[in-house]
């Protein structure tokens, strides 16, 4: 399974192309210059990385979004539960929540949720 972890400095940087693709590579080498004071060639090795994970696209000079980062969280969040849980859901929750109640809230969405993607269909 692929890698969906990312570091604190390839954190940083994947939220500037996501908060700014698409963009030009150059822009890009400039938007890290001035934010976390890069020199091109980090850049665009880390760049290369996080496009070889397929999160980004770096092609004819334009850096695009593969995975969204609700996207690329939400792949990491089910790598966590597969491999801490055993895929188990329910084992997560109940491990997440260590006792805690659910406000009505959040039951009635827990519940929404259940009920939308019962035997793997969306219904809308």
């Amino acid at each position: 399974m692929a890698d969906f972890t990312l570091g604190e400095q390839e954190t940083r940087f994947a939220n500037i192309i996501w908060e700014n693709a698409p963009l030009k590579s150059a822009e890009l080498v400039k938007l890290a210059a001035d934010i976390m004071q890069w020199k091109k060639s980090t850049t665009y090795t880390m760049l290369r990385r996080l496009c070889e994970r397929g999160i980004f696209v770096n092609e004819n000079t334009m850096v695009y979004v593969k995975l969204t980062k609700d996207q690329f969280y939400g792949k990491q969040s089910r790598k966590y539960v597969e491999d801490k849980f055993g895929g188990s859901l329910p084992r997560f929750i109940a491990s997440f929540m260590g006792g805690k109640k659910l406000t009505p809230k959040q039951a009635t969405e827990l519940k929404k949720l259940i009920d939308e993607h019962k035997d793997g269909e969306v219904n809308d």
